[in-house]
């Protein structure tokens, strides 16, 4: 199963070990030390410490990406599964035979599939802990009203919540937009109506059109497209913005005590979403430019250049729970804790809230009937 950077392969999860210097016993990355720790002894590594051979965070050409003329050294080829529960795509440890999906704990057995993709440049590392994510979620589950309290209770005493970096696009681009429209300016017109027997005066609104055309330009700086499918694409949205100022070069001991999904959106289709954010701006930036009161478009022809990409890996706490024979997933932005997901609803208390708000309305009316 070979694929190339311009398709959409499937995306594999993958876990880094790094062996304790003291004691051999692996190694995570501490989002609140900002070190590597050891839970068995208590050692902590600075990641300065493993010499990371760290790459700069520099731009790639989207030209060259598609047409498959990237350096060699951008690629990289990992052995994957696809979970029979979830179809996510797993990576495998060369050494290893088997594993857990990390999106629905669903054993996985490795088979032959491989994967060719292109390298993470940048990664956002996790601030938020598995505590703090913990207690964004259970606080997110406790302001909604109408969520059972027995799954709030099973999610702060549940399972851990899994670390995940999550994959996405950045592009940017120099783009020029000619455009031709209208420009619309309101007056108002005077005329006389007649209500109940009287002759009264009212303001009408008209819109005098004037034709318009010009041309914008702009510079697109980072425009963000998930590269999963693992999630449904709301909740990942709804965990925006992301700081992006706070990415730093690719290095694989970041990711140590976590997993990392590799991307199943290629970058072509990734583009595609990405235009569509862009084209979403320049329409504004159109109307911006046409001016008066109101804007009709007619036409924008959009020429485009100096496209350029990245591959970065944004952080986010992921919890998925079984409660009552339904399964509700939830996902943390592991560095703001903002918190998604699907919105549980308790039968009882919807039943308490419509019998009081019969209740309530009956008093009203009751109320209302005795006064008159």
């Amino acid at each position: 199963m070979a694929t190339g950077p311009g398709t959409s392969p499937p995306a594999p999860v993958a876990e880094h070990r790094f062996p304790c210097e003291s004691c051999g016993a692996d190694l995570r990355f501490d989002p609140d030390a900002g070190l590597l720790t050891c839970d068995h002894c208590g050692n902590t590594e600075p990641l300065a410490q493993r010499r990371i051979a760290v790459r700069p965070i520099v731009e790639l050409d989207f030209t060259n990406a598609v047409s498959g003329s990237l350096a060699a050294a951008e690629m990289e080829e990992t052995r994957v599964s696809k979970c029979p529960n979830c179809a996510a795509e797993v990576e495998f440890d060369p050494t290893a035979h088997a594993t857990e999906c990390p999106f629905c704990a669903t054993p996985v057995v490795a088979d032959t599939g491989i994967h060719r993709h292109i390298k993470p440049r940048g990664v956002l590392p996790f601030t938020l802990t598995e505590t703090g994510a913990r207690k964004a979620m259970t606080d997110w589950l406790g302001a909604l009203w109408f969520a059972p309290n027995g799954l709030r209770d099973y999610a702060r005493k549940g399972r851990r919540m899994q670390g995940i970096y999550v994959p996405f696009w950045t592009f940017d681009a120099d783009t020029t937009s000619a455009y031709t429209g209208e420009r619309g300016t309101v007056y108002y017109e005077t005329r006389t109506v007649v209500r109940d027997g009287k002759r009264q005066t009212q303001q009408v609104p008209r819109v005098r059109w004037q034709p318009a055309r010009g041309r914008v330009a702009r510079f697109f700086d980072d425009v963000l497209v998930l590269a999963s499918r693992s999630l449904p694409k709301h909740f990942t949205d709804g965990l925006e913005p992301w700081d992006l100022t706070g990415l730093r070069p690719y290095a694989p001991e970041y990711l140590a005590g976590f997993s990392a999904e590799g991307y199943a959106i290629g970058l072509e289709e990734g583009f595609v979403e990405a235009r569509a954010i862009m084209d979403r701006v320049i329409d504004r930036d159109v109307r911006f430019d046409i001016g008066g009161d109101r804007q009709r478009v007619h036409s924008v022809d959009t020429r485009i250049s100096d496209v350029t990409f990245k591959h970065v890996l944004l952080p986010v706490w992921l919890a998925a729970y079984i409660y009552r024979g339904r399964t509700f997933r939830f996902v943390v932005n592991g560095t703001t804790g903002k918190v998604q997901g699907e919105r549980p609803w308790s039968a009882i208390k919807i039943t308490i809230a419509v019998i009081l708000g019969g209740l309530l309305a009956a008093a009203i009316g009751y109320g209302i009937a005795m006064n008159q």
